[in-house]
């Protein structure tokens, strides 16, 4: 089974949702810079150092708006062990792959798709040092 992960989210103004999240849901955030991309990560469950994460308890992110993008609502996004593997099942169960994967430092590959009822998700090949 391939676990959700991450969530995401667009934003129209970084501050403003770093705010917003803060203040409401006592969310931590980490806006990073232009070389990636203007993600601000958002941590809602911090981990205790001998226990981890509460069960079930997922981080994620938002990542800027951008007009030329299809489908910018919230998505979860998926582990999956081979990236290459589940792009090829997506496909051949009648979804849509959207691009390449990309490489994120220090996390993995990552590619975005559509599933056959137009949802957008993404997956997520951990890199091996990686602690998703």
């Amino acid at each position: 089974m391939n676990p959700v992960v991450h969530f995401e989210m667009p934003y129209e103004n970084a501050s403003r949702m770093a705010t917003f999240y803060a203040t409401v849901f006592g969310w931590q955030t980490q806006i990073l810079g232009e070389e990636m991309g203007n993600y601000v990560l958002a941590t809602t469950a911090v981990a205790d150092a001998r226990a981890g994460a509460p069960a079930g308890a997922i981080n994620g992110g938002f990542y800027p708006k951008n007009p030329d993008w299809p489908a910018q609502f919230p998505s979860i996004v998926i582990a999956v062990p081979d990236i290459d593997a589940a792009m090829a099942a997506v496909t051949a169960a009648g979804g849509e792959v959207l691009g390449a994967p990309m490489q994120i430092p220090g996390v993995g590959r990552y590619v975005a798709f559509f599933d056959t009822e137009g949802n957008r998700s993404s997956m997520l090949q951990p890199d091996a040092d990686s602690s998703m």
